[in-house]
């Protein structure tokens, strides 16, 4: 039996609507995530995911904890609609007379999913990643002084300097535009590559086999719970796998640095001096968090994309025209 016509406007809604309810659910662990992965041993503030998701709270309140949340909000409609419907596109035309695509055809279309995604990704990466370790910079900052000055015999300074405005997505934007050009924005593209088409070429594959595993033959989908269950499975293992390349990228596209902490001159630097002065395991932080934030986003997004919520709501805005 030919495959059903993909209705691209459709999988572009559903992967919106998709990536909004996933990223709306699992921000905080992302932060979490993201202040792990950025913190060198020398400067560790954080234990933990519950540690840092604690000390976030105390020191920058609950919404602290949503930090960059509004630039993921406006990306992740384009971002997860282009990763999800390009993926379609590639199976679709890889696809010959309704037979089922063989494993390096869909590890192929992974690939161009990932590769196509990073256009949107790494912008939003690069802007998010700012605004939320600005919280763990300004906290590690605000340690080292009163250290220095428990170190002076707990004298006043003669004037306390101002607090560093907060930063915002349109001002880190205008910034990196005015200083770099677009390139700015763009800073990790490589890195991005390096995490996202291998994340690809894990997910898709193995989320199709694993949906497959748990349909009835009588019935042309899976159920809803499968798919979920299947996403999940397939979105936290390919996230671990590809943690290493996700450590790097973090670290590169880092703008601001605590006390004492190393800075990079590309992805090969960046990965050399993490091996060399934090260890194979650093390569591993935030590996359960990064693993928690994409089962469920990913376990969401097929619900939504295989429930076909989209080609509902087209149906009912078409009925009166019929």
């Amino acid at each position: 039996m030919a495959d059903k016509q993909i209705s691209l406007p459709a999988k572009l809604i559903n992967g919106g609507i998709a990536g909004l309810i996933g990223v709306t659910c699992v921000f905080p662990i992302d932060l979490a995530k993201t202040r792990l992965q950025s913190q060198q041993n020398g400067q560790r503030m954080y234990a933990s995911m519950s540690d840092c998701l604690i000390k976030t709270i105390r020191s920058e309140g609950y919404f602290g904890m949503y930090r960059g949340a509004a630039v993921n909000l406006t990306l992740v409609t384009p971002e997860k609609a282009i990763k999800l419907a390009a993926n379609d596109f590639f199976r679709h035309q890889l696809s010959k007379d309704g037979q089922k695509l063989t494993l390096p055809k869909e590890m192929l279309a992974g690939c161009g999913a990932g590769t196509c995604q990073v256009i949107v990704t790494t912008p939003m990466e690069m802007l998010k990643i700012q605004l939320q370790d600005a919280g763990r910079i300004a906290a590690q900052r605000k340690i080292l002084a009163e250290a220095q000055l428990a170190s002076q015999g707990g004298a006043q300074p003669s004037a306390e300097a101002p607090p560093a405005p907060r930063p915002t997505a349109m001002r880190l934007t205008r910034d990196l535009l005015r200083s770099h050009g677009i390139a700015g924005l763009y800073k990790g593209l490589g890195a991005t590559l390096l995490r996202d088409v291998p994340f690809s070429i894990v997910y898709f594959p193995l989320f199709a086999n694993l949906n497959q595993l748990g349909r009835p033959a009588s019935e042309e989908k899976s159920p809803f719970y499968v798919s979920f269950l299947a996403g999940c499975a397939a979105g936290s293992m390919a996230a671990v796998a590809v943690n290493p390349c996700d450590v790097v990228k973090t670290r590169l596209q880092s703008l601001q640095r605590g006390v004492n902490e190393d800075t990079y001159s590309g992805f090969l630097d960046c990965a050399r001096k993490i091996w060399r002065h934090e260890g194979p395991s650093a390569f591993l932080k935030g590996a359960y968090c990064r693993a928690l934030v994409i089962a469920p986003l990913f376990g969401i997004a097929q619900v939504v994309y295989f429930l076909g919520i989209a080609e509902t709501l087209l149906g009912l805005l078409q009925t009166p025209q019929a």
